[in-house]
């Protein structure tokens, strides 16, 4: 596999987050480019990449892009900054220490899809990352990256930063519109989808942070070079987050289809204290747990990891070592989801706290028996039953735990107690 570094491989370099550097290290050279190749050939690039959002869902990428083409004007970009998924830090490399990139792939979508009014909807708690960007964005304005016209193009493109208010809700696409619209960051029905009915009413492109960094990349080398640097349907590189019981935590950016077990054992040190992997859950806290026999030369890529029964997700790879008490771990899952549910839905706002209620007396010893079967039944009545997805990132946990370690579950209710203690 070609170890190619897209989004990181001048991170490191002094000051890197200034335009100044980022202009002097051949930044914002695609703008041009773009203009010439036209919204029919960038899109066409895009889908040749294989680029797939990076958010969690893996839609393409252009085939998004091209939902948008034959609607209305005003159109609006919302790039997904809220990165609230227990086990996910990606995004937050990016703005922090390579913002401009960021920028220039803003740009370059706005370009092309003719919008002329942007948006970073940044998680609340993110100040840092939020001034940097601001910083960033006025620097931009400076060099006539940014305005009523850029680079002297006759085009107008603006970009403004929205500090969400710690919703993990509003991760989701509608919710985020929402939530950008003064509104209550809850999810709308779809359809209608962003690209016809977003924001403002108008037409919407929402992209994770990610998805559009790896932009100006394609634009500047072409569709099949990043194609070429992933696996079949599966294009790019793809910052892989590891977290748990690990040596050499941290963010790696790797071609996508890396296998999962290199990634913990070589990548990232193996397993902290020298003891055995117990479980790994690949995608961020809300996809199904896997177990180490399951992980053995597994591609991390969309398609392999449904495949084996998981979801590559966020790529949040957090590592779980033996003697970790799965029960515990999933009590405290739960109680994330119960508390960042908006209660809209019925099957979230009272199956999700049911779910955690249940899990939580179990690890406390109280667990009875029918307990572990009502959970399951509780779940299969949320999942894919409203109108985001956040019951069912709820459920995948409960379900896949209990299907790999129902034992300990069982020890708990049969003990009264927890047996780890």
């Amino acid at each position: 596999m070609k170890m190619v570094k897209i989004l990181t491989d001048k991170i490191d370099i002094p000051n890197y987050h200034k335009i100044d550097v980022y202009l002097k290290e051949g930044g914002y050279s695609t703008i041009e480019k773009a203009l010439d190749m036209g919204q029919e050939k960038v899109i066409s690039e895009l889908k040749v990449s294989n680029l797939r959002g990076r958010g969690g869902a893996g839609f393409p990428t252009g085939m998004k892009w091209s939902f948008i083409t034959n609607q209305a004007f005003p159109r609006y970009l919302t790039v997904n900054a809220d990165e609230g998924e227990p086990g996910t830090f990606k995004d937050r490399l990016i703005m922090t220490k390579n913002p401009h990139l960021l920028i220039e792939g803003i740009i370059l979508t706005c370009l092309t899809l003719e919008i002329e009014t942007s948006y970073i909807y940044i998680r609340g708690e993110f100040v840092k990352e939020a001034q940097i960007l601001e910083d960033a964005i006025a620097e931009a304005y400076e060099k006539g990256f940014l305005g009523d016209n850029v680079k002297e193009t006759g085009k107008k493109v603006h970009l403004f930063v929205h500090r969400g208010a710690g919703a993990y809700v509003c991760g989701e696409e509608t919710a985020l519109i929402n939530s950008l619209e003064g509104k209550k960051g809850q999810p709308r029905l779809k359809p209608p989808f962003p690209a016809v009915v977003g924001l403002f009413n108008k037409p919407t492109i929402v992209n994770n942070v990610e998805t559009i960094a790896n932009i100006p990349f394609i634009i500047k080398n072409g569709g099949q070079a990043f194609a070429d640097i992933g696996v079949e349907r599966n294009g790019g590189t793809r910052l892989v987050g590891v977290s748990g019981h690990i040596n050499k935590p941290g963010v790696y950016e790797l071609p996508m289809g890396y296998p999962l077990d290199k990634i913990i054992y070589e990548i990232a040190g193996g397993i902290l204290n020298d003891k055995k992997l117990k479980a790994v859950i690949p995608g961020g806290s809300s996809t199904p747990v896997l177990k180490p026999d399951e992980i053995r030369d597994l591609p991390m890529d969309y398609d392999s990891l449904a495949k084996a029964g998981s979801q590559l997700g966020s790529a949040g790879v957090i590592v779980i070592s033996e003697g970790t008490c799965m029960v515990k771990l999933l009590a405290t899952l739960e109680k994330f989801y119960a508390h960042e549910s908006c209660g809209q839905c019925t099957p979230c706002r009272e199956g999700v706290p049911w779910v955690r209620d249940l899990v939580v007396r179990i690890e406390n010893g109280g667990g009875k028996p029918g307990d572990i079967d009502k959970i399951l039944d509780i779940c299969d009545n949320m999942e894919g039953t409203t109108i985001c997805p956040l019951a069912t990132a709820a459920a995948w946990p409960a379900q896949s735990f209990i299907k790999q370690f129902r034992h300990e579950f069982e020890a708990h209710i049969n003990q009264h107690k927890c047996p780890f203690n």
